[in-house]
């Protein structure tokens, strides 16, 4: 019997119970949830083992890699520049990156990075493994890169060079590591633990991530896996696959160490839920800004994932009538899933915040049924 650690408001034992049902299945390591409404923490729940060997249990300040929950952290980040008039939405990239115009790129803008219509969401050209953890490689590579399509024919998820692409934007107009600027500009002033480039000192409470058998998804995550074994040059193969160590990195020392904004913020449940009520408070975007943030820039039949999405600005919006890509609470929530199940979100309608993480990755390309499951009920108790 799996004991569950924390604090929940008794309006929430319904929450708490369904927390707790999901450790009925044996493949279940270790998860944690954080709800909070109006800013107030009503949901702070963590119960499970860290690592693979059952030898140590998760506590409260366990941090895991968020995936790519990680990118709205990064987008506000870019909008908090656009705030200061150091950066422009529709001005393109090149002016800050002059290298980037090469091969039909000049007209690219940070809006269309943003919200994953650039066309570059994979690398075509094989790089060794090592290259993922090389800066200088990997900006270099997506400079000279030709567009997968042309600008206003469509979108596709980037979800790994999303993080060169915004954070060598971000590295050039700010003069630090990508990850120093989301972390000063979103985690400090919140309080929360979350991290971009994780010190080797936090090394220890780190859960190990490991992945389910035996489940193989819906039909969205089928038809992405099949594309993936038949197909080994497909742009959506090459998005997940170049370097062919993205898959096997995780729980790695240098990928911990690099700072990679797209996927591999450190952190857990709470620090999700805190960005997201510091996104509902006004503390990290003026209302301008994050109606930016959370307004439809891109919809329909996703390129890379061959599901459809929806986006704003590196944040996923709300699909209510599509079972794989809703949060499970308001039409108007926003946030972004990590790979394998984490979850971060906001419904602006309940003014709530929302964060789940878990260690035992599912097979699922959009949201994962654990936490669609959680926020349905946690609708139910509001």
């Amino acid at each position: 019997m799996v004991q569950i650690q924390g604090y929940f408001d008794l309006k929430f034992e319904a929450l708490r119970e369904a927390f707790a049902a999901l450790f009925d299945d044996p493949q279940e390591r270790g998860m944690a949830l954080c709800v909070q409404v109006g800013g107030e923490t009503v949901v702070d729940l963590w119960a499970g083992v860290a690592d693979k060997e059952d030898q140590h249990a998760w506590h409260s300040d366990t941090i895991l890699n968020l995936f790519s929950c990680t990118k709205t952290f990064t987008a506000v980040t870019a909008l908090q520049l656009v705030g200061e008039g150091k950066l422009e939405l529709d001005t393109p990239v090149a002016r800050y990156w002059p290298e980037f115009a090469a091969n039909g790129k000049a007209k690219i803008t940070l809006r269309h990075l943003l919200s994953h219509q650039a066309g570059l969401p994979a690398l075509r050209q094989m790089l060794p493994a090592e290259a993922l953890y090389d800066w200088p490689t990997m900006t270099h590579a997506l400079a000279a890169e030709q567009p997968w399509w042309g600008l206003g024919e469509g979108h596709g998820y980037a979800p790994i060079t999303y993080g060169w692409l915004v954070g060598e934007v971000l590295r050039r107009v700010e003069g630090r590591g990508p990850g120093e600027s989301i972390v000063a500009r979103t985690a400090t002033p919140l309080g929360l633990d979350f991290h971009v480039g994780l010190a080797d000192e936090d090394f220890e409470r780190v859960a190990m991530i490991s992945r389910g058998k035996g489940n193989f998804g819906d039909a969205a995550a089928q038809r992405l896996l099949k594309t993936m074994m038949s197909e080994p040059a497909a742009m959506s193969t090459r998005a997940f696959t170049n370097p062919p160590s993205i898959m096997t990195s995780t729980n790695k020392p240098e990928w911990r160490r690099m700072q990679q904004p797209a996927a591999n913020g450190h952190g857990n449940a709470r620090s999700l839920a805190g960005f997201y009520t510091g996104l509902l408070d006004g503390r990290l975007l003026e209302s301008e800004l994050l109606n930016e943030l959370t307004r439809e820039h891109a919809v329909g039949e996703d390129k890379t994932l061959l599901t459809r999405t929806r986006f704003g600005l590196g944040c996923m919006l709300d699909q209510p009538d599509v079972a794989n890509a809703t949060y499970g609470m308001g039409p108007r929530a926003f946030g972004h899933p990590g790979a394998g199940g984490s979850i971060g979100f906001a419904d602006p309608e309940r003014d709530v915040a929302f964060g789940f993480v878990t260690n035992n990755l599912g097979p699922f390309v959009l949201m994962d049924p654990r936490a669609q499951k959680l926020a349905r009920l946690l609708a139910d108790c509001l």
